[in-house]
């Protein structure tokens, strides 16, 4: 089945080329947002990276676009493109772990969920998402948060090589060693750069975790947020919770009364001691009265699972908004508990995440990822399973964001942005921008990798004639985690 003019690729890779008339074309289309409904001309499901050379250079020879495709979270739908080839990774996922040298070697398909089973066998873990069917590239190369960043830094602080297949069909390594521009650029800068067919990441050893999760009446959420950004500052980095507003789940442990009605959440893990545990959570609980609770020791990739039956399902219709917020202020809470009622369906959420602790030991200029300065990243990712309340559910996330953005800072955390934040780019990526445009100008300077939160090259002026010595701070970002905190007199604004 298929036309002729993918006849050569096929001849090229072991990997299937799907194109419209093959029974499985639907599927292999899609991605998590059902608002999303793009018709590529063909989805090579690639088997190696010899299928990605082949297939970059095909695609640039014919002149088509290429969208990248690793775990198909992007709320944009980045992994998808009209009338392109579509680079599916999704049959790439295998996950090496040297527990000796505590490093991982990861395929650009692997999940979450797959990464963390493959490194809790030998009790081993680094910074990764909240929902387990996120890819692990995706997330990774726009900074990447989760439970374990105040200790650990973000996913990127945690990457210690990349290999790349650039948009001539190059395939290089990056690392600290080797190629060391392109590095910094993918630890922050997306899949602006080529399509990434292998990470390494460096592990820490975190096996059972204390899982705490309270709800509260999103009507006190002004209180409940005070009292938990009070509480995090004040937490050892092993404490890793954010704050939420959500429409309460159908979990036992919160009365039937709540369900879908808007609640104010607290959830995370405490990854010291166990027995600590407890005493850990207790001042949260204490900040007013728990409509329902959870608490019990669990293996950390289980944590990582919990919320995909609500966030994590494919086929919803989803909306998201992201910025950055230096503290969250009594003015921002304010506006989070005035949106609450509003909340689309039990699958959105409203989240502030913590960046502080291991995150702000790392200099701006030392990755991509240039907002060390900001404690909080809060995002508002609205899903709802019925197409007919799009209008209104938009209208609700961009309201929400407009009246969240007058206290936030002008940029935003990438993975949480939406294909109409485009004109953010600038903003988003702070003061690194200029770097990344030049080093975008080396690598890709005819932008063949444009179908994500594009970086547009710099003028070839502009572009520098030779690869570019390691920025300040390209000292290891992990070594860099363990000292002290950048005193606030010396740290840069962005």
């Amino acid at each position: 089945m298929g036309t002729d003019r993918f006849d050569v690729l096929r001849e090229q890779v072991r990997g299937r080329v799907l194109e419209e008339d093959d029974p499985e074309y639907d599927i292999a289309r899609s991605v998590y947002n059902g608002m999303i409904d793009r018709r590529p001309a063909a989805v090579l499901r690639a088997s190696q990276v010899a299928d990605v050379i082949a297939a970059v250079r095909f695609a640039r020879g014919l002149g088509i676009e290429v969208a990248v495709r690793g775990g198909g979270h992007s709320a944009p739908g980045f992994g998808t493109v009209d009338g392109g080839l579509v680079l599916d990774f999704s049959a790439l996922r295998g996950v090496r772990v040297d527990p000796v040298a505590r490093t991982a070697r990861v395929e650009p398909g692997a999940t979450w969920a797959d990464y963390n089973h493959a490194t809790h066998a030998f009790g081993l873990a680094s910074t990764g998402g909240i929902i387990g069917s996120t890819g692990v590239s995706g997330l990774t190369l726009g900074g990447g948060i989760g439970y374990l960043t105040r200790k650990y830094g973000l996913a990127c602080d945690n990457l210690l090589s990349a290999d790349v297949v650039l948009a001539d069909g190059t395939f290089l390594t990056a690392s600290e060693a080797a190629n060391v521009d392109l590095f910094w650029a993918l630890r922050g800068g997306s899949g602006n750069f080529g399509a990434v067919t292998s990470l390494e990441f460096r592990l820490h050893p975190v096996d059972m975790v204390h899982v705490g999760l309270m709800f509260f009446d999103a009507a006190l959420g002004a209180d409940i947020g005070a009292a938990y950004r009070d509480w995090i500052a004040a937490e050892p980095e092993e404490m890793g919770a954010f704050l939420g507003f959500h429409q309460g789940p159908p979990v036992p442990f919160l009365p039937e009364e709540w369900h879908g009605r808007p609640v104010a959440v607290i959830a995370g893990m405490w990854t010291g001691d166990l027995d600590a545990g407890p005493a850990h959570w207790q001042s949260m609980l204490d900040a007013g009265p728990a409509l329902g609770s959870f608490f019990a020791p669990m293996p950390y990739p289980a944590l990582n699972i919990m919320f995909d039956g609500l966030s994590g399902v494919p086929g919803l219709q989803g909306y998201w908004k992201a910025d950055f917020l230096r503290t969250l202020s009594d003015d921002a809470l304010r506006v989070a508990v005035q949106y609450s009622p509003g909340i689309p369906s039990v699958h959105s959420a409203n989240h502030f995440y913590p960046i502080d602790g291991a995150v702000q030991r790392v200099a701006p200029e030392a990755t991509a990822f240039a907002h060390r300065d900001v404690n909080f990243a809060p995002v508002i990712a609205a899903q709802w399973p019925d197409s007919a309340d799009n209008e209104a559910n938009i209208a609700w996330v961009r309201n929400y964001w407009a009246a969240l953005h007058e206290y936030s800072e002008p940029g935003g955390y990438l993975n949480f942005q939406d294909a109409d934040d485009q004109s953010r780019i600038e903003d988003t990526l702070g003061s690194n921008y200029a770097r990344l445009t030049e080093i975008k100008a080396k690598y890709d300077p005819d932008n063949f990798f444009h179908v994500n939160q594009n970086i547009s090259p710099a003028p070839a002026a502009a572009a520098p004639a030779t690869a570019a010595t390691p920025p300040a701070g390209m000292e290891s970002t992990l070594e860099a985690a363990a000292q002290p905190s950048i005193p606030p007199e010396a740290a840069p604004t962005v």
